[in-house]
């Protein structure tokens, strides 16, 4: 899927509306990347979530699919923008992107956005996305993040498709395992589930459940 800049498909301001609209001195693809607008003492929340409701909102899809051509910071904001408003007309595309893992970053948005979205469907797209990548254990791609989305659908749907992943020994263990020998952190199932937890709580106490 290669990169190109939405000023030459006609949309060049996308990236200015959209992306890097600033608060507190951060433009928002960043502060989405963080999540610094999850906890309580973040002075711009108030005016941070109005403006990310009202452009998840207004924006078309043209413009949307604009952004998810180009690069990481406008596929991660663009993922935001989706799943905020549940666009699941966009899920093939996400699960497309996500399985691709062509770029930093921009997973984890993918991910919440299919949590949002909360449907089996869903679920079939980050359980693919497991299967694929949690036994390439040189790689510190996405994972966290898919897993706890998948933890929260299956919370939600009554499934146990992250049972044969977080068993014992089992693929989730041994990705931990591997990937720490790299250098990169642990990350348990339920740090996992509580993140996306908190970006989808976050998402619901201002939009429609």
């Amino acid at each position: 899927m290669p990169s190109q800049h939405p000023e030459e498909i006609g949309y060049g301001h996308v990236v200015e509306s959209y992306v890097t609209r600033t608060y507190g001195g951060l433009p928002r693809y960043l502060v989405l990347n963080g999540g610094r607008f999850l906890g309580p003492r973040w002075w711009h929340t108030t005016r941070f979530t109005r403006h990310l409701l009202n452009d998840a909102a207004v924006i078309t899809d043209e413009e949307l699919e604009a952004l998810l051509g180009y690069e990481w910071r406008s596929r991660l904001t663009a993922a935001w923008l989706i799943g905020v408003d549940r666009r699941e007309r966009f899920r093939a595309r996400i699960g497309d992107l996500l399985l691709a893992s062509e770029v930093c970053y921009s997973g984890s948005a993918y991910c919440f956005a299919l949590a949002r979205f909360g449907t089996h469907a869903d679920a079939e797209i980050l359980t693919a996305y497991l299967d694929h990548y949690l036994p390439r254990t040189d790689l510190h791609y996405d994972q966290p993040a898919a897993l706890g989305a998948l933890l929260r659908l299956d919370a939600h749907l009554g499934t146990h498709h992250t049972d044969r992943f977080t068993e014992p020994d089992g693929l989730w263990d041994e990705w931990v395992k591997g990937v720490g020998r790299l250098g990169y952190p642990s990350h348990s199932p339920a740090e996992q589930r509580r993140w996306t937890g908190l970006q989808c709580d976050f998402a619901n106490g201002w939009t429609r459940p």
